[in-house]
């Protein structure tokens, strides 16, 4: 019998975990603790004190979000002072585990010292910028598991130790009947592009809901481009819940993702394919990894072929997009990934050492 494995999760401290309506990150580090906790190995979650979880918790201070919340604005250091007070938790019981996983993106690489080989780091942004080039060629030794293959072609070969796609719960959303409309879910960036998919509903004369929030670092981008475009066929709900969200993407037709950058992977595709909703996406990043074309949603290359994939959405079974959700993305085939990959770091560190 395999025993189980002593996992510590370092979460970010931006958003609690889960978090509330935002945060994709720290639903992952959340769905991923639960199901490994589910499997039986022993976990700890080192992330804010507001965090809610069945493993074992440890804490430093709470979430920057509950911070603002009481404070008001605080000062820009505040979030590396969270940072440093919970790597200084992980440094202090980093004897304790098998293997740590991080969430974060650089100074967990300095403090884990000589465990740097017994443990992985996951990125969940875009890796082609030069902040992360500089950290690569810095920590060469930091094992990092892609969360995409798009995104892994930009990893050192140095740092690659896998590919592992995000997963979720499979009974957190379940099949909708659809409807005549179509969804959006993101926020208003133009790293999302919510105006393409108001005019691409409004060219296939369909209606269209929208949510998300307003991007805090380009509040111009949703006052100029996307509510000029708002009307009684194209609404912004802003900010959902699970249960918001199954409504949303239950009753459409469709969920329209019309990125304009390199989507490292896009938690709300597997989230539309789980309530059985089909995904026009456009051919960026990791798409066609998650999309499969014809089956879960069609890859598009522009916003005329993105009309013509709507004239043909109802071809395509709503069953299907479910099934192939349940085969490919739940958070339980996504912790059983990533502990196959947990044992052949620890194997690793220990043949390095004898």
């Amino acid at each position: 019998m395999v025993s189980p494995l002593r996992i510590a999760q370092i979460a970010p401290v931006i958003y609690p975990t889960p978090p509330g309506r935002t945060g994709g990150t720290e639903r992952v580090v959340s769905d991923l603790t639960e199901a490994l906790m589910a499997m039986g190995h022993h976990v700890t979650l080192i992330a804010p004190s507001d965090s809610v979880t069945t493993a074992r918790h440890l804490s430093a201070h709470p979430s920057l979000q509950a911070l603002q919340a009481y404070h008001g604005p605080v000062a820009p250091g505040v979030p590396a002072a969270l940072e440093a007070a919970q790597l200084g938790l992980l440094a202090q019981h980093c004897h304790e585990f098998d293997i740590v996983h991080c969430h974060g993106e650089f100074a967990h690489a300095a403090v884990l010292g000589k465990r740097i080989g017994q443990s992985v780091t996951t990125v969940h942004w875009r890796l082609d910028e030069l902040d992360r080039k500089l950290f690569f060629h810095s920590f060469p030794e930091l094992p990092v598991v892609a969360i995409s293959a798009a995104q892994a072609r930009d990893l050192p070969r140095a740092n690659r130790a896998g590919v592992v796609h995000h997963g979720i719960p499979a009974e957190r959303f379940s099949a909708g009947p659809g409807g005549p409309g179509v969804a959006f879910i993101g926020r208003m960036t133009d790293q999302k592009r919510p105006d393409v998919a108001i005019r691409v509903a409004r060219a296939a004369g369909r209606s269209i809901r929208l949510a998300g929030g307003i991007d805090v670092g380009n509040p111009r981008y949703f006052d100029e481009r996307v509510a000029p475009l708002l009307g009684n066929d194209a609404e912004h709900v802003g900010e959902v819940d699970d249960r918001a969200k199954q409504a949303l993407l239950g009753e459409a037709a469709a969920l329209l993702f019309p990125i304009d950058w390199p989507e490292p992977f896009g938690l709300v595709m597997i989230e539309a394919m789980a309530c059985g909703t089909p995904v026009i996406a456009w051919d960026r990043g990791s798409v066609r990894e998650v999309v499969d074309n014809g089956v879960t949603g069609f890859v598009v290359r522009n916003e005329d072929e993105a009309i013509a994939a709507l004239a043909r959405i109802d071809t395509l079974d709503r069953a299907k997009v479910r099934e192939r959700f349940e085969a490919r993305f739940t958070a339980t085939r996504m912790a059983a990934e990533y502990v196959a990959l947990y044992r052949q770091r620890i194997a690793l560190a220990h043949g390095a050492v004898a």
